[in-house]
């Protein structure tokens, strides 16, 4: 039996507008999450939605509404979409729902009557659409060096996390675990900051109400952050040591973006840490987008809609951008352009038309009955062994979260394809019938190969590769079986594909 594989994405902040930087990770998620299920793996993939804090609180009075009433309808919003782009998540955790409150509830009081969390009193600078304090030395010309928002000065009581007290036991366990944070760079910031000193962190809030309150305490509402990170291990039903807990805590990845890498990597372990609790196995943060080289703000009006791209681009060009057009970890650059560059020479040129001439010769010189395979040539050993080693290929990418290196890999073999086809000529070897048992050999190796890359893209594109798989004669489940060489049955049905990516005028 395979191990269970848990992937994760941030829950996403129900004040925002869902944008390409959301899709970006979950799609990331999902196509990570099909991928471990294909190979036999039992997954859980967790996405979901922060909703308390004094944003909320503010947002919804602004519009006249409760806090819930706010979330209850933005989280729509997040779901449409996901639903959309064809998330298949296990789960979908709100902070509002009780499962979740208690659990936060529950790990607060822990480490408090550990005595790792403590009341005081705290003073300092406060940027309200951050939710973040900052010292006097952090501020940038007294401004927020987040966002560049004023900030205000802010005494309260409140309750405070002996961050402290872990910082030689984190920077041990990022020494010990070199894939802990990712990538290497992400890593190497961490280990700056903490060894820098960490101070205790301010874990309640008095200013506001819209929150899960201090046990014991309910003028404290508890920081959105402290409350946020706990969802990884709510969803799963902690505190009950449920089947899902045992099965699939710790995560295998958190997926996050950079903006939040602190909080995953130096917050979350220490609060883990403190709760006795075992740490995540990695934490990954991608990069930002851009949107035609500037920044991607509300001002400047050039915030990336995922809906409009699918409604002009279709779910699965969307899909394979995101994830081909810059390597994981790295920022990118998202332009309309490249877009549709991707799609007509990726998708409609090399993917489609390859899929939509191998099978229109096999209607038109086997009336679209699979042969069965004679001994293969030396030219088709290549190209079988070819097919062989990008399955192993991208496997070894999508461990290390290489999307774009993996979708390569399977480029490369559909390029050899298409040369294969010139190489080979099969509209040469159908003019004389000495040549049938060749002919059928060639066809088949062109639709084999076509069956396993399909088949691995089924976690990337999987609207495409149904449809691809359902011309080659085969329906059903994909599993890691398929990606074997061998899997089309002789007497199989293969039907003339329709353009998978009509061409679009840039």
């Amino acid at each position: 039996m395979k191990p269970a594989f848990y992937v994760t994405t941030p829950i996403y902040y129900v004040n925002d507008v869902p944008h390409i930087g959301h899709a970006y990770t979950t799609v990331a998620g999902d196509v990570l999450a099909r991928y471990k299920r294909l190979m036999g793996h039992e997954v859980y993939f967790l996405t979901g939605s922060d909703e308390h804090g004094q944003k909320v609180e503010k947002a919804a009075t602004t519009a006249g509404e409760t806090p819930l009433e706010l979330a209850d309808r933005v989280v729509k919003r997040f779901q449409a979409l996901w639903e959309r782009l064809g998330i298949s998540n296990t789960d979908f955790i709100r902070t509002t729902q009780e499962r979740h409150k208690k659990g936060v509830s529950h790990i607060f009081s822990k480490i408090l009557e550990k005595g790792d969390i403590y009341l005081g009193e705290y003073e300092d600078w406060y940027c309200t659409p951050c939710e973040t304090f900052w010292t006097e030395t952090q501020l940038i010309e007294g401004r927020c060096p987040d966002c560049n928002r004023p900030v205000e000065k802010l005494k309260e009581e409140s309750y405070f996390f002996r961050m402290s007290k872990y910082q030689q036991a984190l920077l041990d366990h990022i020494e010990a675990n070199p894939d802990f944070i990712q990538p290497k760079s992400k890593r190497n910031e961490i280990i700056s900051f903490v060894k820098e000193g960490l101070r205790d962190l301010s874990v309640s809030r008095t200013t506001f109400t819209w929150g899960i309150p201090v046990p014991g305490n309910e003028k404290h509402v508890i920081y959105v952050w402290f409350d946020a990170l706990t969802n990884y291990i709510t969803a799963l039903g902690y505190p009950e040591n449920t089947t899902e807990y045992q099965t699939f805590w710790p995560v295998d990845v958190h997926l996050i973006g950079k903006d939040i890498l602190r909080f995953h990597a130096v917050y979350w372990p220490t609060f883990l840490m403190a709760a006795g609790l075992p740490l995540p196995e990695k934490v990954f943060a991608h990069g930002w987008w851009t949107v035609e080289g500037q920044k991607m703000s509300k001002s400047l009006q050039n915030v990336v809609e995922p809906n409009m791209l699918i409604d002009k681009y279709g779910v699965d060009v969307v899909r394979y951008f995101l994830l081909r057009e810059v390597p994981f970890g790295l920022d990118g650059d998202f332009s309309h352009a490249a877009l549709v560059q991707r799609l007509n020479s990726d998708l409609a040129n090399d993917l489609g038309n390859l899929l939509s001439r191998s099978t229109a010769m096999a209607v038109k010189y086997f009336n679209g009955t699979l042969q069965a395979p004679a001994e293969l040539s030396e030219l088709d050993q290549t190209l079988k062994k070819r097919t062989e080693d990008m399955v192993a290929a991208v496997d070894a990418c999508l461990n290390d979260l290489a999307f774009s290196k993996a979708l390569q890999a399977i480029w490369e073999v559909v390029s050899a394809a298409n040369k294969y086809i010139d190489e080979s000529a099969p509209w040469a070897l159908a003019k004389d019938p000495a040549n049938q048992a060749r002919l059928a050999t060639v066809m088949y190796c062109l639709l084999e190969l076509q069956r396993i890359v399909h088949c691995i893209l089924s976690a990337f594109m999987p609207a495409t590769a149904e449809k691809a798989l359902s011309s080659l004669g085969c329906q059903g489940v994909v599993n890691q079986e398929g990606l074997n060489w061998g899997g089309l049955k002789a007497g199989s049905t293969i039907t003339k594909a329709e353009a998978l990516f009509p061409r679009m005028e840039g």
